[in-house]
């Protein structure tokens, strides 16, 4: 069990936060602007040298041209899908629910950005496990060290006990490796609060006893605090609670779905006598949108655009009809909580996502049909095996690939023919391809599906990874449009983080062109629109410490996280 530590810092400029390496020369804004520039230069380029499609063949120009037609989404479908998508997510919080989960999270408040102090986060990811310790510097900037931790994959799939004893020892290494001091100063049977320079947040004093704090069931002041990042399905009472609904990302352990996984991982961590308590047990996705906001606050809602695809705002408590009868007295109607939509989910009855023949292929296919409609049109996931469907029927209609893998041999290697071969980055390379006559896409296919192309079929391969590349970025963009209608932000940033987001070519502009037709600016600059899809900050990470933060503030007042006592809560 290995873990390489990395440490960064976020640095304020003014409005603008640079990321950089600890032991690094602060980069200037005026260095990020040349970045910026040489990319869009580098983007300009690629697009000029991909040439014509004048070589290109009648009946493959009519098969383009057929493909652009299928997905094609057009400005009026991208208006009717985020109408009726705003209607889906207010059906989702009331208690009848719909497709759309909303999920309740218990992060009451906005950060201020005045935040300070350290705190560890745990991200729980289907590969890796990292542990952070967060300064935050109660100036919307904070300091970073981490570490990543193998997930072996039998672990994945062994007895629960084996998962919590590992994430403890992970937990108990970083903290041997980085402050044993603290380790040593619970052994001893000391306040850990006094250890090394305090280097850990916490209250010496219990919150004031009233009537609320069996409302904050599990709180140990006198322990580290860590905000916890478990994003897999969860019914949470308590913002430090999370009754599993059904594991996802190749995790299948018995005697876990059903049960709280909080009390777990502590009862591990109590057995290794490692002084740390879960403060806060959140989805990646709001901690996206939670740590967005510390150092942007013009930021109001966090998605996440990758494998998977999700969003978080927040809501007021009383606009939530699913948990009237529930909320303390003591909360504010007018307090904001954070709900989790989990909007994978949108549209499961097929009435306005424009599906292809491919798509219901995708979900008949998939372990749970019927499930997750949005998700399987837009996510990262599923582009390239949609791309590979697409190719398939070409291939068998005498399109593409002429005089291979005829009289019973296999096409190439028989690799186009495995299920999600192809992911994502291999639409991503498709698109980037500079030379005009793509060069890197016919060393793709030839090296990873031993298939030799022409240039008027790679014309046509790129198109069509254009098409679903598009297709994904628009529709992906009526999520971020229906949250800012349902809240009634003119004006906002959305922060994103994700695969997709982050790396595949032109997601981005895409996106901001359909927010501009949904909106009907007619403002050709992204730079002009009211509301901008902007890179987030580390969710799973810095977002879990200020979840942490925020919890640990409300604590200390007195405050609830969580339902009413005695009350029963089957959301």
């Amino acid at each position: 069990m290995e873990g390489k530590v990395t440490v960064y810092r976020c640095h304020r400029f003014g409005s603008v936060h640079v990321r950089c390496p600890s032991n690094s020369h602060l980069v200037t804004c005026c260095c990020l602007q040349d970045v910026v520039f040489a990319r869009q230069k580098r983007q300009l380029a690629a697009i000029l040298t991909q040439g014509s499609m004048a070589d290109v063949p009648r009946d493959l120009l009519e098969q383009i041209s057929q493909l652009e037609t299928i997905f094609t989404v057009s400005p009026e479908k991208l208006r009717q899908i985020t109408d009726h998508f705003v209607s889906e997510l207010a059906k989702g919080l009331t208690k009848e629910g719909g497709d759309i989960p909303m999920n309740p999270t218990w992060i009451l408040g906005w950060p201020t950005g005045k935040e300070s102090g350290c705190y560890l986060a745990l991200d729980m990811g289907g590969t890796n496990l990292r542990v952070v310790k967060v300064t935050l510097d109660g100036d919307r900037g904070f300091d970073v060290m981490q570490s990543k931790y193998h997930m072996p994959p039998n672990i994945k799939v062994g007895k629960q006990e084996e998962l919590w004893e590992y994430i403890a020892e992970c937990l108990g290494k970083f903290l041997a490796d980085n402050y044993p001091e603290a380790l040593d100063a619970h052994e001893r049977g000391r306040d850990v609060d006094r250890t090394a320079a305090q280097s850990f947040t916490r209250d010496k004093s219990p919150p004031p006893h009233n009537q609320h704090i069996s409302c904050s069931p599990g709180f140990d002041i006198h322990k580290i605090p860590l905000g916890f990042t478990f994003s897999y399905p969860c019914s949470q009472p308590a913002v430090n609670r999370g009754v599993l609904q059904r594991w996802t990302k190749g995790f299948d352990i018995e005697g876990v779905e059903g049960e709280d996984v909080v009390p777990m991982l502590e009862a591990a961590l109590e057995r290794k006598n490692i002084p740390i308590s879960i403060t806060a047990l959140i989805n990646d996705t709001t901690g996206t949108m939670v740590a967005s906001n510390y150092h942007d606050p013009q930021i109001k809602l966090g998605n996440i655009f990758g494998t998977g695809v999700n969003a978080a705002y927040y809501e007021k408590v009383k606009d939530i009809p699913k948990l009237k009868g529930l909320i303390p007295d003591s909360i504010d109607p007018e307090t904001p909580m954070a709900v989790n939509c989990e909007y994978g989910a949108f549209d499961n009855e097929h009435k306005v996502l424009p599906r292809t023949k491919w798509d219901i292929i995708i979900d008949e296919e998939s372990p749970r049909p019927g499930q997750q409609t949005f998700e399987k049109m837009s996510a990262g996931y599923y582009l390239g095996e949609l791309l590979r469907l697409v190719l398939l029927d070409l291939y068998k209609d005498g399109f593409v690939f002429e005089n291979q893998g005829k009289n019973g041999q296999e096409l190439g290697n028989g690799n186009i023919n495995k299920s999600y071969f192809f992911d994502t980055s291999f639409l991503s390379l498709i698109e980037e391809d500079p030379w005009e006559n793509l060069t890197d896409v016919e060393i793709l296919f030839k090296e990873k599906l031993g298939i030799n192309t022409t240039e008027p079929e790679r014309k046509l391969i790129r198109r069509l990874a254009e098409l679903i590349g598009t297709r994904s970025a628009r529709i992906s963009a009526c999520g971020v449009a229906a949250i800012c209608k349902k809240a009634g932000y003119k004006e906002a940033h959305a922060g994103a983080d994700g695969s997709v987001f982050n790396k595949y070519p032109g997601f981005k502009e895409r996106g901001a062109q359909a927010l501009n037709e949904i909106f009907e600016w007619n403002l050709p600059n992204p730079k002009d629109h009211p509301i901008k899809i902007v890179p987030a900050e580390d969710g799973s990470g810095v977002g879990a410490a200020l979840c942490a933060a925020l919890t640990i503030k409300r604590v200390k007042q007195g405050l609830p996280v969580g339902v009413k006592p005695g009350v029963k809560y089957d959301i």
